[in-house]
């Protein structure tokens, strides 16, 4: 197994995260056996979600993905091919092309099953379900693997609050469960659940998920496969 030693590697503009940067190439020896492309975004987001919660500033995220991808390509390891391609595909747009690239020189390297899917996605129904003045519009976007049927449903769901403040952001791999709960919730009286317009819905999350600052902690680990999921709607 590649590792990369703290005090030796490639040079990095925050050297003072090598140890961060190794870690990240060591948990991603298990990335190939994820089952497939979902569990592997979410897998690569929650570490960027981990980058950007302890940056400073947009400045310093950016500096860490840049050395994170050196990182991932001196390892040369079949999961560090694969969170480069997970990176080209849902991660930051500064650090996608940078991402491929990387990946690109890692040719020899065996590619996991799923790599050709990473981010082929279409968008679906947008539901917005409402549960009470004080708890904001959680907005429910679908989402399908391309030629993957209804094997790749899956679901965006962001809570907004004051200001279109986001309160919560995951990402829903069990969508009937999740909607058969709303419903039942709005049978009780609980909430409403409603279709909604994706070409109203998308400049509002859109805005909401990149202009927010700070965020609670707990939207972090979903947060870069949310932003690229709205990305696509209208």
């Amino acid at each position: 197994m590649s590792t990369i030693r703290p005090s030796s590697g490639p040079e990095l503009m925050l050297p003072g995260l090598r140890e961060v940067y190794a870690a990240f190439v060591r948990e991603a020896d298990a990335l190939p056996a994820l089952p497939g492309p979902l569990e592997a975004e979410a897998w690569a987001s929650a570490r960027l979600g981990a980058l950007e919660a302890a940056a400073p500033h947009a400045q310093g995220a950016r500096a860490a993905l840049g050395d994170l991808i050196t990182c991932l390509h001196a390892a040369a390891t079949p999961g560090a091919r694969a969170f480069l391609r997970a990176l080209a595909a849902i991660g930051p747009v500064a650090g996608r092309r940078a991402a491929g690239r990387a990946a690109d020189g890692l040719g020899d390297v065996p590619a996991a099953p799923w790599e050709g899917s990473l981010g082929r996605v279409v968008p679906g129904q947008v539901w917005l379900i409402q549960e009470g003045p004080l708890d904001g519009d959680r907005l429910v976007c679908e989402f399908r693997y391309e030629d993957a049927g209804t094997r790749g449903l899956h679901a965006a769901a962001v809570r907004l609050g004051h200001g279109d403040a986001p309160s919560e952001v995951v990402i829903v791999g069990d969508v009937p469960a999740l909607m058969a709960a709303a419903r039942q919730a709005m049978q009780a009286e609980l909430c409403v659940v409603q279709p909604h317009d994706p070409a109203a819905v998308g400049p509002r999350l859109r805005a909401a998920l990149n202009n927010a600052e700070p965020l609670p902690e707990a939207c972090y680990p979903a947060m870069a496969l949310a932003r690229h999921r709205v990305s696509l709607l209208p």
